[in-house]
């Protein structure tokens, strides 16, 4: 299966607690995972399978409600290939 990007951006929503906090525990998730991430200002982009990238965006989802956001947005954007594997080298490294 080839590797695609996932970005994600977790909107938190709380009446009694601040939204940074709240994003860290999504972002635990996704470092905890061992697939290739970057952490930008508006959300955090993944690299590998499909399947892969989508269950671990859930457990993001599942430890921001879990640790007390009322509710949440979620925002995915996905950049894939049929036959071939998206990296983020690939587009940023003219940049760098």
């Amino acid at each position: 299966m080839p590797h695609i990007n996932l970005g994600i951006q977790i909107v938190p929503k709380s009446k009694t607690m601040e939204s940074y906090p709240l994003v860290d525990k999504a972002i635990a998730v996704i470092a905890a995972s061992g697939v290739k991430y970057e952490v930008t200002p508006f959300e955090t982009v993944m690299e590998g399978p499909e399947d892969q990238l989508m269950a671990i965006a859930k457990q993001a989802q599942e430890a921001v409600l879990a640790a007390g956001a009322d509710e949440i947005l979620v925002y995915y954007r996905m950049q894939i290939r049929p036959d071939s594997d998206v990296s983020m080298e690939e587009k940023t490294s003219p940049h760098r």
